[in-house]
């Protein structure tokens, strides 16, 4: 369950640099040589900048490997992988549901069984003892 929680987070994160990236990449689609950006660098920090075209942007796409795409062709991948990353978050959820459920369930039923034994212990009824 922690595993599934811990992935759910990641899946968090990862939507949320997802939608700062579409978001950055819809305000780029009307700026216009020259416009001075202020390009993130981390913890952050920004460095100042001049931008030289919007129309094309470097994707990453994994293993520290990215590529140069059209702002649209950037947008249209960054909004797919978007969707698949709901998707993903959505299916770890209704299996984190489903293992809270099970867990609940056997906990009631646990407390049953706990709640038998002591009525039985309160009429009398011994636990029966292991041979020597």
């Amino acid at each position: 369950m922690n595993e599934l929680q811990s992935r759910i987070s990641m899946i968090n994160s990862a939507i949320t640099e997802l939608r700062l990236s579409n978001v950055t990449l819809e305000g780029l689609e009307n700026q216009k040589k020259g416009t001075q950006l202020f390009v993130p660098v981390g913890g952050g920090s920004y460095v100042k900048a001049k931008l030289e075209t919007s129309k094309q942007v470097i994707v990453g796409i994994g293993a520290d490997v990215a590529v140069e795409k059209s702002l649209t062709e950037a947008k249209t991948e960054t909004e797919a992988r978007l969707a698949d990353m709901e998707k993903t978050r959505q299916a770890f959820g209704e299996q984190l549901n489903q293992i809270v459920a099970r867990l609940q369930e056997n906990n009631a039923k646990m407390e049953e069984i706990s709640a038998k034994l002591r009525k039985g212990e309160q009429s009398g009824v011994r636990q029966a003892q292991k041979g020597p």
